[in-house]
């Protein structure tokens, strides 16, 4: 079954810059009316021009999501500014790469609040006004490394491993409803995700797919109604290895992990 955005009201959270604002202006070249959100104003600012060359009844929040009830106020705003939301996209997310001899409890805490607790607070305010319609959509940006626990990730895998199970079994509860979910399995998109500050360095030389090539692949993904879409598809037989045999991918992963270590010299 086929799913067209045109006309459709919809919702991008971390609409400022990478995969959400791609996404965002994809949308709007197709048609939707879109409101995007985050915490730089001049970024969304910037964006919502793009969108509004489209659909010139786009607009924008300036949210922090991690603040208590703030996913409800917006919830509220956007619903009364739009008539409802047909399409949420539940992109806003933070790394915090750490060794886990490195992590403490106040970095678990936040990567939580944003990676999984917003979205899902998002999902459950807006769900109501998509069952009384019988129609919606929601997309939940996760990552590879929800599946695949990537080494010095393990804050962000645990909380992206959250977000996509809850959008698995939001799938099966509203199974025939009209409102289904989609899972996002990127894998390293050529975003400030993987620069920003206060992260660990990836390890290795790793080729990034650039945010339209990322966006191609969403967008196809979401017109035919998929369940999950790996960003490349690749990744989704390096789920299924690791699923066959957990013991030869950890020792794999863990051998790749010191090859690297020792070749920048950091071992």
């Amino acid at each position: 079954m086929a799913y067209d955005v045109t006309g459709k009201r919809v919702l991008v959270t971390g609409g400022s810059s990478g995969i959400g604002a791609g996404l965002a202006e994809a949308m709007a070249r197709d048609g939707a009316v879109v409101g995007i959100c985050g915490r730089r104003r001049d970024r969304l600012e910037a964006v919502l021009e793009r969108c509004r060359a489209h659909t010139p009844e786009s607009a924008m929040w300036v949210v922090d999501l991690a603040a208590t009830g703030a996913p409800e106020r917006l919830a509220t705003e956007v619903t009364e500014a739009f008539g409802g939301v047909d399409v949420l996209v539940n992109n806003a997310g933070i790394p915090k790469r750490r060794h886990v001899t490195r992590l403490d409890a106040e970095t678990v805490d936040a990567v939580m609040r944003i990676n999984y607790t917003a979205p899902v607070h998002l999902t459950l305010a807006l769900l109501p006004q998509m069952l009384e319609r019988g129609e919606g959509r929601v997309v939940n940006v996760s990552s590879v490394a929800a599946h695949l626990s990537s080494p010095g990730e393990a804050a962000y895998s645990a909380s992206k491993s959250a977000l996509a199970t809850f959008s698995e079994t939001l799938a099966l509860d509203l199974w025939g409803t009209g409102v289904r979910s989609m899972v996002v399995y990127p894998g390293v998109v050529d975003t400030e995700l993987f620069t920003l500050p206060d992260n660990d360095p990836l390890l290795g030389a790793v080729e990034a797919l650039t945010v339209d090539e990322a966006v191609a692949q969403i967008m196809g993904a979401l017109s035919e109604d998929a369940l999950e879409v790996y960003v490349p598809g690749w990744f989704a037989d390096v789920v299924v290895g690791k699923a066959n045999d957990l013991g030869a991918f950890l020792a794999g992963a863990a051998a790749w992990v010191r090859q690297q270590q020792e070749g920048s010299g950091s071992g």
